[in-house]
């Protein structure tokens, strides 16, 4: 249905907090309108302060130090989540005796975990109480809780004990989380204790694997952990572009597109 630009802007920005995030192209397919005119209703709403553009789109304003809770997060893109995480079984290690993961705490990460099949014998370390709450059961895991002060908005171990943790690890395979990743802006979080706890993350594997929805991609949060360089292998979902994709790829970090 064809609106007028400030019936249009209002309900983008209407858009924009329901789902946290907003494309151009979906947009424009939405309004029946061209991509440039989504381009000028976002940009009139930044300059309004009501939205930050990022790449290929827009967040709500203040968003980039908001920090949602895990219940608002995980209900966030929850079927590429789940593309995610399946596609992210086959990066768990095998070969002779029982490999070991880190589990970062996260939405994606705590579908990855409930994924792990029954008969699967790994060594599993985590921070998350989430993650380690789905694998407590497990029976062919030998499961280790990292301790700390647990942050209440990600259930997440985070401070010196989780630092003195993760730097006596060597792990194999890391499944890391971020808020935001970009070739620019790297890796980053709302956090400065969850940040420290992820650059020991990344210290305490041989192979890093980024488990991050497209939504995340362009996003830049106040703490920056690492770059995309620190990753091995980025495991999306196909709303990431094939010319993103490749431009990472370029940079060094294998992509995987569920």
């Amino acid at each position: 249905m064809q609106r007028y630009a400030p019936e249009r802007q209002q309900e983008i920005l209407r858009l924009a907090r329901e789902r946290g995030r907003v494309d151009v192209l979906s947009l424009a397919e939405e309004f029946q309108v061209t991509a440039e005119t989504v381009r000028r209703d976002l940009k009139a709403l930044d300059r309004a302060g009501l939205v930050r553009r990022v790449h290929g789109g827009a967040i709500p304003a203040g968003r980039l130090d908001f920090e949602p809770d895990l219940a608002e997060r995980d209900a966030v893109a929850a079927d590429e989540k789940q593309r995610i995480a399946r596609a992210a079984l086959a990066e768990l290690p095998g070969g002779e005796g029982p490999g070991s993961v880190i589990l970062d705490a996260g939405t994606t990460a705590a579908r990855l975990a409930a994924e792990i099949p029954l008969e699967a014998e790994l060594t599993v370390v985590t921070h998350g109480l989430p993650v380690a709450a789905r694998l407590a059961d497990h029976p062919g895991l030998t499961l280790h809780l990292v301790g700390g002060r647990i942050r209440h908005r990600t259930r997440a171990a985070v401070d010196d004990w989780a630092l003195r943790a993760y730097r006596e690890i060597n792990a194999d395979v890391l499944f890391l989380a971020t808020n935001g990743f970009s070739l620019e802006g790297g890796l980053t979080t709302p956090d400065l204790a969850e940040a420290a706890v992820k650059r020991a993350l990344i210290a305490a594997a041989r192979r890093v694997v980024l488990l991050a929805d497209s939504a995340k991609f362009g996003q830049q949060h106040f703490a920056r952990f690492g770059d995309l360089a620190d990753v091995d292998l980025l495991i999306t979902d196909t709303g990431l572009s094939p010319e993103d994709a490749r431009a990472i790829e370029r940079a060094g970090t294998e992509v995987v597109r569920a």
